[in-house]
């Protein structure tokens, strides 16, 4: 190769006499105008023999080897130039990559030189400058010109695989030529410079199962039906081999395991034709009697095996299924054994495939079959009941000491041994009944209330005699059935109303019943009126559901007539036998709307009119405001009138009795003469005493309580008195004139001696009055008008000492 290289640089000085002329690189007009002024340059400076300026070297590139293992320096080539002549005139430089430190250049001649060894892997190439300069003067004769030293490749780096070793899987029974995989190697050196790089692939081992494209290195199988059960991961070495392959190429390998994948080609496989099982009578219902496993060669979901019993004889005792962990049939017992009815039982079990490849059921069906035997072994066990639970019936008057039922167990055993019965104390507490240790009989203990208990439950713990250990339990329920002891009771609602326009018919109330005898889905009651008692007003209408309507029998209901009704209803039980009670309900009238809603249903509502608004109810009041108002102004003017009218009567004289503007006066106002001794000759004259003036200092009081005895005398006076006054207020006529009819009929006898003002005496009114109401209940009247009549002065007064 170095003899090559050197031909082909004395071809190219021969060509160019003597200096390397390679093609331009484009910046070339550039620098041939710098050499042109250059030229110019020398001229002028006097240099002779120079005409024309002709660029003797202008190149690309130099080649210098790798790897170069000389003791002297590489030699790398020659720069020269047409304006040096061999008086060492001109002196070259050397600049760029690697100048002075890889490169070197000898000033006078322009011989190049590579100072060490150099890696094409490293860098390709080297770009450079270089330059002719006159020694004289200093300054260059041409341009700079740039050149390329490249690095000339030699084979030194063998082909590499990245990421080895490498993994792959194909799956088993592929055909020929299946793929694989695909592996890739690289080389370093120069893949366009000669077969350095130009790498063959080939198998080293794993032949005859799998081959290996040269140029591609795509791995295919080469042998069929390869079987994952007999081998599953072959080892293939592939190797790379640069030159094309060529003897004295450089290689590398890499090895690729590869896996055959598993496919469905194996059915499942009993190891063996028949299974024995053995398992106690007293297995639980669910549990498990035994295994049984048939093996599948492939592998995963490939080996997942069903188990399934065949239908016949004993299949219906028992169950498979199947362990998703190691693919082995549990069996299940599916019903209870006993030992004493069948002692073994067979049946065939089936093993398949859950997931089938539809390539291989060529081979046949992918199941196997086995029979499986089990045998039933004998335990002592505890007594069975005839029933696992029991449900009697017992009145309450039950005497104590009756059969209320019997339970009834047995040993199921080949012994048979006998059985002993007991009641289980911890858990029945109340101690109400008994069993017959023997017989299972039970009676009742104690005396039974349905009211306080409705419902019993006990166990019952029936034992093996020949072993205490074998027991059994059973829950027993004894219902406690009624006696029909108590009477039903009406529920009486908290209000019952009946509105004034209530129609014939209406239900006004509706009402129910209570008993406690039976509970509230047993009950059955019958609601009536009393026979006896005929109700014109209300009526007991039965539903039938237990529950019944109070029924108005009229309408026109008024409070002003009567506010409370009383309705007496009797209620039935369907009991034996049957009882009744009664009772009362009250019904109260009240005022309504139109429309059944409740307005009042006090006494003050009476005076209400029905149906009117709030508006219409003010109006009718104003308007009987106004109307009182009218009257008592009309009653005022009246009496105006009668007092002026009795004053200016010149006429109306009385037994020469003075008139006075007020109500005043009296006996004590003339001594003309005694009204009262014209009537009652007991009476002395010197009793007459004025207001102001009290005879003896006694009061009021203590007059009339003196003259308490004298009123048993005066009786026929007073009947006389008020004969008068009843028939005065018959007639409508006003009360007679004090000489006639108020003072001087009273008599001596009376309580409240006389009323009449002449023989009135003054003191203090408030005593007055007081003592006016202690006369008796005819007299309270005439005190309260006093007391009215003095609230009203006393009021007058005190508004004119505020003013």
């Amino acid at each position: 190769m170095l003899t090559g290289n050197c031909w082909l640089l004395f071809l190219w000085c021969m060509l160019d006499k003597g200096f390397v002329a390679p093609l331009r690189s484009p910046s070339h007009g550039r620098m041939g105008k710098e050499h042109q002024r250059s030229a110019t340059a020398l001229r002028r400076q006097g240099i002779s023999g120079v005409q024309r300026v002709k660029r003797g070297w202008v190149w690309n590139q130099f080649f210098v080897l790798e790897e170069y293992m000389g003791s002297e320096p590489q030699y790398v080539g020659k720069l020269h130039t047409d304006m040096d002549r061999g008086e060492s005139m001109v002196k070259y430089t050397l600049s760029g990559e690697g100048a002075g430190s890889i490169f070197t250049i000898e000033p006078t001649t322009g011989d190049i030189h590579a100072l060490r060894s150099l890696d094409r892997e490293e860098k390709p190439y080297y770009t450079l400058r270089a330059q002719a300069v006159d020694m004289r003067t200093g300054r260059p004769l041409e341009p700079e010109s740039e050149f390329v030293i490249k690095v000339q490749d030699i084979n030194d780096n063998e082909p590499r695989f990245r990421g080895g070793p490498y993994a792959a899987s194909v799956p088993e029974m592929s055909p020929v030529g299946t793929y694989v995989t695909q592996v890739t190697a690289s080389d370093a050196d120069d893949p366009t410079y000669g077969n350095s790089a130009r790498i063959v692939y080939s198998v080293i081992h794993g032949q005859p199962y799998f081959s290996v494209d040269s140029k591609t290195g795509i791995i295919r199988t080469a042998l069929p039906n390869m079987d994952r059960e007999v081998k599953e991961v072959y080892q293939v070495l592939i190797q790379a081999k640069d030159m094309g392959g060529q003897l004295g190429g450089l290689a590398g390998t890499t090895t690729i395991n590869i896996t055959l994948g598993d496919v469905n080609d194996n059915p499942p496989r009993f190891t063996k034709s028949i299974f024995h099982l053995r398992v106690p009578e007293s297995s639980h219902v669910g549990s498990a009697v035994g295994k049984i496993v048939a093996h599948d060669l492939d592998h995963g979901k490939n080996a997942q095996v069903e188990y399934s019993i065949v239908p016949g004889d004993g299949g219906t005792m028992f169950d498979i299924v199947t362990n998703e962990l190691n693919q082995e049939g549990i069996v299940i017992l599916k019903k209870r054994l006993d030992y004493e009815t069948r002692k073994a039982y067979t049946f065939k079990v089936e093993a398949s495939n859950v997931h089938l490849d539809p390539r291989f059921l060529f081979q046949g069906p992918f199941k196997d079959t086995a029979t499986v035997k089990v045998n039933v072994l004998d335990v002592d066990e505890p007594p069975v009941f005839s029933k696992p639970h029991y449900s009697m019936e017992a009145y309450e008057d039950t005497p104590v000491g009756i059969i209320v039922g019997a339970v009834r167990a047995q040993d199921m055993d080949v012994g048979n041994s006998p059985i002993r019965y007991s009641l289980d104390w911890n858990r029945d507490l109340e101690h109400a009944f008994d069993i017959d240790p023997v017989e299972g009989l039970i009676t009742v203990s104690e005396f039974l209330d349905r009211e306080t208990v409705a419902q019993h439950n006990i166990t019952v713990v029936a034992t093996k005699v020949n072993n205490p250990l074998l027991f059994s339990m059973a829950g027993v329920t004894i219902t406690v059935l009624d006696v029909n002891e108590f009477a039903p009771e009406l529920v009486i609602p908290p209000e019952t109303i009946v509105c004034e326009n209530a129609k014939v018919g209406q239900v006004i109330q509706t009402i129910s019943a209570q008993d406690r005898d039976l509970s509230a889905m047993g009950q059955r009651f019958y609601f009536k009126a009393l026979k006896d008692v005929r109700n014109r007003n209300f009526t007991i209408r039965d539903f039938g559901n237990n529950t019944a309507g109070i029924v108005a029998r009229r309408s026109g209901f008024r409070r002003q007539q009567q506010r409370w009704y009383a309705v007496a209803v009797v209620v039935e039980d369907g009991g034996y036998p049957v009882l009744s009670s009664t009772a009362t309900l009250s019904v109260q009238v009240c005022s309504c709307r139109a429309g059944g809603a409740l307005l009042s249903c006090s006494a003050e509502a009476v005076f209400l009119p029905v149906g009117l608004s709030t508006g219409a109810l003010v109006a009718i009041l104003l308007c009987v405001v106004i109307l009182l108002v009218i009257v008592v102004l009309y009653v005022g003017l009246r009496r105006h009138k009668d007092k002026e009218a009795l004053m200016s009567s010149k006429e109306d004289i009385r037994d020469n009795v003075i008139h006075y503007d007020d109500e005043g006066g009296g006996e004590e106002d003339t001594h003309a003469f005694d009204m009262g001794t014209l009537r009652n000759p007991k009476a002395v004259k010197e009793t007459a005493l004025r207001r102001d003036v009290r005879p003896d200092g006694r009061s009021l009081s203590d007059l009339a309580r003196a003259s308490t005895a004298a009123a048993e005398d005066s009786e026929d006076i007073r009947t006389y008195i008020h004969q008068r006054l009843m028939e005065n207020h018959a007639s409508g006529s006003t009360p007679p004139y004090d000489s006639l009819a108020t003072y001087a009929y009273e008599g001596e006898g009376s309580v409240a001696e006389s009323l009449s003002s002449i023989e009135s005496w003054g003191g203090d009114p408030e005593e007055e009055f007081k003592c006016i109401s202690d006369w008796g209940p005819r007299f309270k009247m005439l005190a309260g008008l006093f007391e009215e009549q003095d609230a009203q002065a006393t009021e007058v007064s005190d508004n004119k000492d505020s003013h």
